[in-house]
C-alpha cells in the first residue's frame, strides 16, 4: 500500500481563511456561489494585509476605513464593497469565536450608500404588445396558459409569488384564487397579507381561455397555472417562458416577471396620479416604497415635454451647455 503524499502545510492568514471557508461551505452550508465570493473577498483582504506589512489578526477599524475608501475611489460600487465588508465582518466574527482576535474591526463600519436604482418598466406600447402578442407556433394550450400569466402580472401587478400561488377554485387552503364574476383576484402577499385587486377585461377573457383548456392537464393539483404534467408551475418556469415570450413579440429589453409589476404601478400612476391607490393596489406596507415610481413618472412627464413642448429645445439646449461646462470643470476634491 502506498504512503500518501501529504499536501503543502497552509499557516498562517491563509489557513484561518481555508478554515473560515470550510466553516461557511460546510457547517452553515452556504451556496457554492457565495463561498467563491467570500473567497475573493477574503483575498482582496489578505492582499491588503500583506502590503501593510502585518497579518489579518492586527487589523484594526481605521485600516478597514482606509481600505473601502481606496476601493471606492477605485471605481468599485457601493453594492460591491457592502459584499466584501460583510464576508470580511464574518470571518472576523469567526476569528474571534475561536479565541484568534478580541475585537471584530469590520464592526461599525459601513459601505458607502448606494443610491437606490429605479425600477425598470416597459412603455405601454410595449407592455401592450407583449400582453396581446400570439405566438401562432406554439401549442394552443400553452398559448393560453403564457397569455394570461402576462395579461395578470401586467393587468394586476401581482407579484411571481402571488400568481404562482393561485388557485383554481377557491377552498380552505388555497393561497390566492380569482372571482372571475366579481372581476377580484384574492392573493396572498408579502407578510401573509391578503388583498383583493380588480381584474381587467384583457385577463378575464384571458383567464377563461386558458380555463377552457386547463381541464386537459389537469391531475390532483389545485393550482391554476400548470404545466402538461399537471403540476404547479414554479417562478423559474414562468420566468423563462416570460423572457422567450417578450423576445418573440420583438421587445427589446427581457422581461422578467417584476418589470411587469413596475409597469403596471407606473401606468396607473401615469394616468391617475393617485399614489396612495397605486400603495393599495400594490400591496406595499408603506407609501415610500410606492413612492419610487413617482420618480419614474417625472422622467416620463420630462420625456414627453421635451419631445412635444415648444420652448423644450431652449431647455435642451441650456442642460446640454450646462453638462459640457460640468465636464470642462477640475475636480475640486482631486
Amino acid at each position: 500500500m502506498e504512503t500518501p503524499v501529504p499536501g503543502p502545510v497552509v499557516t498562517g492568514d491563509a489557513a484561518l481563511v481555508a478554515g473560515y471557508l470550510e466553516h461557511v461551505g460546510v457547517q452553515r452550508r452556504l451556496a457554492e456561489r457565495t463561498v467563491n465570493l467570500y473567497a475573493d473577498a477574503l483575498q482582496r483582504l489578505i492582499q491588503h494585509v500583506n502590503d501593510a506589512g502585518f497579518d489579518a489578526r492586527r487589523v484594526q477599524p481605521a485600516h478597514v476605513r482606509q481600505w473601502v475608501a481606496r476601493m471606492h475611489s477605485d471605481g468599485r460600487n457601493p453594492r460591491g464593497i457592502a459584499l466584501v465588508l460583510s464576508a470580511w465582518r464574518g470571518f472576523y466574527t469567526w476569528l474571534a469565536r475561536q479565541g484568534h482576535v478580541d475585537h471584530n474591526p469590520v464592526q461599525g463600519v459601513r459601505a458607502p450608500k448606494a443610491g437606490k436604482p429605479l425600477p425598470k418598466a416597459l412603455g405601454v406600447d410595449d407592455a401592450v404588445r407583449l400582453a396581446s402578442h400570439a405566438i401562432e407556433d406554439d401549442d394552443p394550450a400553452l398559448e393560453a396558459r403564457d397569455r394570461c400569466i402576462t395579461e395578470l402580472l401586467y393587468g394586476c401587478g401581482l407579484r411571481i409569488g402571488e400568481l404562482v400561488g393561485l388557485d383554481a377554485v377557491p377552498g380552505p387552503l388555497a393561497r390566492g384564487w380569482i372571482d372571475l364574476d366579481a372581476g377580484e383576484a384574492h392573493v396572498l402577499g408579502k407578510g401573509s397579507k391578503r388583498r383583493s385587486v380588480p381584474v381587467g377585461g384583457g385577463a378575464s377573457q384571458a383567464l377563461r381561455a386558458w380555463l377552457e383548456v386547463r381541464a386537459a392537464w389537469q391531475r390532483d393539483d389545485p393550482a391554476l397555472f400548470i404545466g402538461a404534467r399537471g403540476q404547479r408551475l414554479t417562478p423559474q418556469h414562468i420566468r423563462l417562458r416570460l423572457k422567450r415570450r417578450s423576445a418573440l413579440a420583438g421587445v427589446a429589453a427581457p422581461v422578467h416577471p417584476h418589470m411587469l409589476r413596475h409597469s403596471y404601478a407606473s401606468h396607473l400612476l401615469q394616468s391617475s396620479g393617485d399614489l396612495r391607490a397605486v400603495q393599495e393596489l400594490l400591496g406595499h406596507a408603506s407609501i415610500s416604497t410606492t413612492q419610487v415610481y413617482t420618480r419614474l413618472d417625472f422622467q416620463h412627464l420630462a420625456r414627453v415635454y421635451d419631445a412635444a413642448h415648444p420652448r423644450a429645445q431652449v431647455r435642451r439646449a441650456k442642460t446640454g451647455a450646462a453638462k459640457t461646462e460640468k465636464r470642462e470643470e477640475p475636480d475640486a476634491d482631486a
